[in-house]
């Protein structure tokens, strides 16, 4: 249920677009990444590997008088396999932002956001014991609503500030409450804090061979932990090398100081920053 109302509530925008269609303008890069390697009496030793990732990344933009209606859509699945350990998941995430706004000034807007983020597939910690399940959809879930002011210099730029912002962070099983920050038992934990969230979407660089992406949200609770800052900063960048060949960088850094890191042994530490990148070459379409 809870997926079917998302995907709902990710395409409203389309069918908004089609009532008027001239008022919307879209722009994206989807595409399927393939990397292989393998060994033959090498020497230096090594694993036999393949790997690949599909990914989407797409915005549908509405501007109209004083009107502004911005929706973007990013999600990434990729696994990898090697000879020891079989198939694992390498990445995945599933973000949507949707943000409203009516123009005040010829760059400044009162703006409203909804942003969620969560991932698709389950995940898992890998031990000698066996694997343990860590998340899923749902698993953890970010929910942010906010009013603010968004500041818009061009076209491809966008900074949005609210002093009043709602965070719910939601686990679909209480079993993960603690491993994501929540009381023992409960399944949301609500914040209201600031949050700040700048973007920059780029698709025309380099005579169009160039699409660059960046999303920084931060985000700091009105709570004993005010001034801790919650950090998300996506960026995806693809170089065309032919019209459905491409090469993709893409990379997520997160730091949380309500989750905190879990060794292999089960030993918890402090929070720490989370870094991922995934480099790779493959097919794609820009739209």
């Amino acid at each position: 249920m809870k997926t079917r109302l998302f995907i709902l509530a990710a395409l409203l925008p389309l069918g908004v677009a089609a009532q008027e269609e001239s008022a919307w303008t879209h722009k994206g890069l989807t595409g399927i990444n393939f990397t292989q390697t393998s060994f033959t009496n090498w020497s230096e030793g090594g694993q036999n590997a393949v790997a690949g990732n599909a990914y989407l990344n797409a915005s549908l933009n509405y501007k109209k008088d004083k009107v502004s209606w911005t929706n973007d859509l990013n999600a990434n699945y990729g696994l990898q396999n090697t000879e020891e350990n079989g198939w694992r998941k390498n990445i995945d995430n599933l973000n949507f932002a949707s943000k409203f706004g009516h123009q005040i000034t010829e760059k400044v807007y009162y703006a409203a956001l909804l942003d969620f983020k969560t991932q698709m597939a389950n995940g898992y910690q890998y031990k000698d014991t066996g694997k343990e399940l860590i998340s899923k959809f749902w698993t953890p879930a970010y929910l942010n609503v906010s009013v603010g002011i968004d500041y818009k210099p061009n076209d491809n730029i966008a900074v949005y500030f609210s002093p009043v912002a709602g965070k719910l962070t939601m686990v679909a099983d209480t079993v993960f409450s603690t491993r994501y920050g929540l009381d023992p038992g409960k399944m949301v934990r609500p914040q209201l804090g600031s949050t700040l969230k700048a973007t920059a979407n780029y698709d025309k660089l380099m005579n169009g061979k160039l699409t660059l992406k960046s999303t920084l949200d931060l985000f700091t609770a009105y709570d004993d932990s005010f001034g801790n800052i919650d950090v998300n900063w996506d960026v995806l960048a693809g170089l065309n090398l032919s019209k459905f060949i491409t090469v993709t960088f893409q990379s997520t850094l997160k730091y949380d100081d309500d989750i905190k890191y879990i060794d292999a042994d089960g030993v918890k530490h402090g929070a720490r920053v989370q870094f991922k990148e995934i480099l790779g070459v493959g097919l794609s379409y820009k739209f």
